[in-house]
């Protein structure tokens, strides 16, 4: 499976809403790993933006200054959000991707001319609109621009896309976006700038094959990367032959890449992605968290101060496949004390406590009994994930905990003769087992740590310790 993510501006640093995005990628791309699939797992950061040049002047520093310093902030997530992907591309500096954008550009030539345009441009998007305000809410007044430029033949496309799409390729989901895709072709296309003067993109960016005066539009450029980042082999492997190729993205750029990325592809004759999900918002007080204004949250900041399990934990387990979800730390306290600390952490030490209290740390040598949470979670979290329901996967997870807390409470191991005594504790410490296993795409450290807490060693497990902290106090 080739699993990618949307490559996001770097004008400013990460913010939680991102990290929603490329965690909801770890988790698919651990889970198909651990069940012995093939996974190619990329992120990367989406360099040759003018939104990038404006931020730099704003700040009073050379472009190449701001760019190099935010993208390596979001290469840098991977420690404080405990990310495995395989690969990360920089579009100003990967060295495939200027001359990948550039056999793009010249495959799709017959669908591309010049022609003077007039529209309202904005700049937080990179996007024209035919009026204002800007849809996706940015606050800068959209700005009008008059020039001429490259455009793609866009409308050329319509009915091809309105038919794969209806036949599923790309399969869109959830169903509404799917359905929001389709309305927006219905109602016709039109073709697209792509390119800018290199004037108003001040130089930065990929000039234009043949014509310096212009530079690619970074749009062009950016959804270029999913195909230009795969060098030698690996364009054939993970692009022309690899079955499942999944996008994953926020709501706000799904034309893009719905719409504009497959006809662009459909007119160099290459295959399209297969799978397409889309995530809504993660907000802040009811605002959408962004890099540029408005609402934030740091991912990074939020790691250290309360760990990285409770980060991922809030936004697997919180945020729901459809809708937005609203931020706040004591949320985010809230759930991890609940799950974490008094659930899956409360429920571990319980176990390996009692377990020392009436066999001096040795398990059972007894057949577990059957539970019904710990037999299926496994078949549950692929069932979600492959719907992209990470909050009902992870619930698949947490029920591993409810369900061996109430066998606690129904068996009362304390109160049973030896034999239902060891039956028991064989079944709690396999279901513990269980729940470390199943963690694991979701949890990785964390499920480390709850697998060690049942690994024996001369033929007794470790000593109880706590494994999650309370984070509320307490």
């Amino acid at each position: 499976m080739y699993i990618t993510t949307t490559i996001p501006y770097v004008n400013a640093r990460p913010h939680l809403g991102f990290a929603l995005e490329i965690v909801q990628a770890d988790v698919l791309a651990r889970h198909h790993r651990r069940r012995g699939e093939p996974v190619r797992f990329q992120t990367g950061t989406d360099d040759n933006s003018l939104k990038n040049v404006l931020a730099a002047e704003a700040a009073g520093v050379p472009v190449r200054e701001l760019v190099d310093r935010n993208a390596a902030a979001f290469e840098g997530l991977r420690g404080p959000l405990d990310l495995s992907f395989d690969a990360f591309v920089r579009t100003s500096s990967h060295p495939g991707h200027r001359a990948g954008v550039e056999r793009l550009w010249r495959a799709t030539a017959h669908d591309l001319f010049r022609r003077h345009y007039e529209g309202l441009y904005c700049v937080g998007c990179e996007a024209f609109y035919q009026e204002e305000p800007c849809p996706e809410g940015h606050p800068e007044p959209l700005r009008r621009v008059s020039e001429e430029n490259w455009f793609f033949r866009l409308s050329r496309y319509r009915e091809p896309l309105l038919d794969l799409i209806r036949s599923g390729t790309p399969a869109i989901e959830p169903v509404s976006r799917r359905n929001e895709v389709l309305a927006f072709l219905e109602s016709g296309l039109e073709d697209i700038s792509v390119s800018r003067s290199a004037e108003r993109s001040r130089g930065w960016g990929i000039p234009v094959p043949g014509d310096p005066g212009q530079v690619v539009y970074v749009w062009w450029d950016a959804l270029a990367n999913y195909i230009t980042a795969l060098d030698g082999d690996d364009y054939g492997r993970w692009w022309e032959r690899e079955p499942r190729r999944l996008h994953l993205m926020g709501k706000g750029v799904i034309r893009f890449h719905a719409v504009y990325w497959p006809a662009m592809l459909l007119s160099a004759g290459l295959p399209l992605p297969t799978r397409i999900f889309v995530h809504d918002y993660v907000t802040a007080g009811g605002r959408k968290i962004s890099k540029s204004g408005g609402a934030t949250a740091d991912p990074v900041a939020l790691s250290a101060a309360y760990g990285v399990d409770a980060v991922r934990w809030w936004l697997l387990r919180e945020v729901p496949r459809v809708g937005d979800a609203d931020f706040t730390e004591e949320r985010l306290i809230a759930r991890a004390d609940e799950d974490l600390a008094n659930g899956a952490g409360n429920l571990v030490n319980r176990v390996v406590t009692m377990v020392y209290r009436f066999r001096d740390g040795r398990v059972p040598d007894a057949r577990p009994e059957p539970l019904e949470a710990a037999g299926r979670a496994g078949e549950r979290v692929h069932e979600a994930l492959e719907a992209f329901d990470f909050r009902r996967a992870a619930a698949a997870v947490q029920a591993i905990v409810e369900e061996a807390n109430q066998y606690v409470e129904r068996t009362r191991p304390w109160k049973q003769d030896p034999g239902g005594r060891d039956t028991s504790l064989a079944t709690l410490v396999h279901a513990c087992r269980e729940l470390a296993v199943q963690l694991e795409p979701f949890l990785p450290t964390a499920a480390r740590r709850v697998a060690a807490a049942l690994r024996e060693e001369d033929g007794r497990l470790p000593r109880p310790a706590p494994l999650f902290p309370r984070l509320g106090g307490g």
